[in-house]
């Protein structure tokens, strides 16, 4: 079986927002959570998706559900999330395994909720390479030349572009490997995880990555709204 946890825990405070997550802004005439959803929604590969947002925002975001993705309603869960990224995620795989039970070699697909662009493809190649692999995670080639300095004054390095990436979602585990790793961490080393695959690096096993798309971002700038816009009529040509 597989579940999609969908980490829509986000303020719109970089937006310039205040009065709603920037997850529930409208692209296109749609809130971008739905352009999200509707992704996960047609996977037909995913059994179940459970998104994960802030607890004041629950009944809101099923309300967009019910209104947007209704023929789909059946497979998508609301809960509220955690303070940080990863108390979110440790809670959306707790509410899997006592939502549906899921065995310990069940693919847990996360992904942004403010990343909409994300293709059928990426979430079957990651449910295919979690399934093989400990855990996998979306990438995309660095284009920009990337510098190294740890005085943040000079710089100290700048590493072969041919091996750097730029860190996308989803990223994906199998679900006994992701309990078996958080099980060999301490507190204070959970809590300062930034992701997925940092659980996995950190416990030394090995993460397998699956191209992404320069088309894949994430959302959280007013810009990334106009970058948006001109993805969707790129598009619908």
């Amino acid at each position: 079986m597989n579940y999609a946890a969908i980490m829509a825990g986000g303020s719109g405070s970089r937006m310039g927002v205040t009065d709603v997550p920037k997850q529930f802004i409208a692209l296109d005439g749609l809130p971008i959570i739905i352009h999200t959803l509707k992704v996960f929604a047609d996977c037909e590969q995913i059994e179940k998706t459970v998104v994960m947002c802030p607890n004041a925002w629950v009944d809101y975001t099923r309300g967009l559900i019910d209104a947007h993705l209704a023929p789909y309603s059946q497979k998508l869960y609301v809960a509220p999330g955690g303070a940080t990224r990863n108390e979110t995620l440790e809670k959306a795989v707790d509410y899997i395994c006592r939502a549906f039970s899921p065995d310990s070699g069940s693919v847990i697909v996360t992904h942004d909720a403010v990343r909409p662009f994300l293709t059928g493809r990426m979430i079957t190649e990651n449910i295919k390479y979690a399934s093989l692999y400990a855990a996998c995670g979306t990438v995309f080639n660095a284009t920009d030349t990337v510098v190294l300095s740890a005085d943040g004054r000079f710089i100290d390095s700048s590493p072969d572009r041919s091996t750097v990436f730029n860190c996308q979602t989803p990223q994906s585990f199998r679900l006994g490997e992701y309990l078996d790793s958080l099980s060999k961490l301490e507190k204070s080393e959970r809590d300062a995880l930034t992701d997925a695959c940092s659980l996995f690096t950190l416990t030394g096993k090995k993460v397998y990555m699956v191209q992404g798309s320069a088309e894949n971002i994430k959302i959280t700038r007013p810009a990334d709204i106009q970058t948006a816009m001109g993805i969707i009529k790129t598009r619908s040509v």
